[in-house]
């Protein structure tokens, strides 16, 4: 079992920026893929931006050259640097690892979300 604790988020002014943190903890796993999705009031959740293990990273066409994914392998943790934020980002943002054991099987494991508002 993987538990994830995310940590940032809050109120900010359009243009601003915002620091997401999660860190992973548990027992004999690793996380080929760490990252961030977002559920806004009304929409489903979709994914912000994913980083694996190699560091390879993926972004929404929607936040690419604002945001920033970044991971820390020894310490599991993946951090979400959003700059020149917009109230269309505004939703509750999910930290997911996708966790493997010994058996090779992929789980997919969620945070329990942080609200990331943007008044404009």
């Amino acid at each position: 079992q993987v538990q994830l604790v995310e940590s940032g988020g809050g109120l900010v002014q359009a243009g601003g920026s915002l620091r997401l943190s999660c860190v992973a903890s548990g027992t004999d796993f690793s996380i080929p893929t760490m990252g961030w999705y977002r559920q806004a009031p009304g929409k489903r959740r979709e994914l912000v931006a994913t980083m694996s293990n190699l560091r390879a990273a993926t972004y929404a066409d929607s936040v690419k050259g604002r945001f920033t994914i970044s991971r820390d392998n020894a310490k599991k943790t993946v951090t979400l640097r959003m700059n020149r934020l917009k109230p269309e980002d505004t939703g509750v943002y999910y930290c997911k690892a996708e966790a493997t054991y010994s058996d090779s099987l992929v789980y997919d494991y969620w945070g329990q979300g942080t609200q990331v508002t943007v008044q404009g």
